[in-house]
This record gives C-alpha cells, sequence and structure tokens, in this order.
C-alpha cells in the first residue's frame, strides 16, 4: 500500500499504456558546506524596502537548517530581527563590518561586498 500513494500523482494524466509506471522526480539536498569551504558576502540592499536598508549575507550552500542556525545567531548578536531563507540571510539595518567580523569569528570565508 506504500507505493500507492495517489496524493503524489496528483496532477498526473492517465495512460492506457498496461505498462506505464509512473516515475518521481525526487530532488536530492544539497550537504552542508564546511564553514572553511563557504565563500560568503556581506552587502547591503536597498530595493523592495521602502527605503530601509537590510544586511544581505548570501552565498550560503547547505541542507536548511544549517541557515537557519547561523540566521539566528548572527540576529541575536547584532540584536535585530532578520530572516534566514532561500541561501540567504538577512539582518534589519547595515551591520555589514559587524557581520562580516562576527562570521570570520566562526570560521567562514566571509567579505564585505558593496
Amino acid at each position: 500500500m506504500a507505493g500507492n500513494d495517489w496524493k503524489k500523482r496528483l496532477g498526473v494524466v492517465y495512460s492506457t499504456d498496461p505498462d506505464y509506471r509512473y516515475e518521481e522526480n525526487v530532488q536530492e539536498q544539497e550537504e552542508t558546506l564546511p564553514p572553511g569551504q563557504q565563500k560568503l558576502i556581506v552587502s547591503i540592499d536597498r530595493r523592495n524596502r521602502g527605503g530601509k536598508q537590510v544586511t544581505l549575507v548570501s552565498g550560503f550552500v547547505d541542507s536548511g537548517e544549517d541557515l537557519a542556525a547561523l540566521g539566528k545567531t548572527l540576529k541575536v548578536k547584532c540584536g535585530v530581527g532578520g530572516t534566514a531563507k532561500n541561501g540567504e540571510i538577512t539582518i534589519q539595518g547595515d551591520f555589514r563590518d559587524k557581520v562580516t567580523a562576527l562570521l570570520t569569528e566562526l570560521g567562514y570565508k566571509a567579505r564585505r561586498g558593496n
């Protein structure tokens, strides 16, 4: 019964071929690189934010949970809010120098962008 899960096949067109087997597209998750191999770019962004500045950390390659943990660490150390999703960490305000210093302390290869 486990191989006959119809919810995974929603939107698939019915086939009259008796030998047809439906194959799922399984995406592999990226492994988190060690901090020494991560090349992070710390920049400032003002687009689509009503004129407010945010510090943007991009280039993080992870499996999902590590990005959230690093984002939380940076937000706590800076004392501000932000988000961590889609391989980017957003910190509210201009904290480029502080975030770059914190990332290098943690062993990441971080450089300041613009």
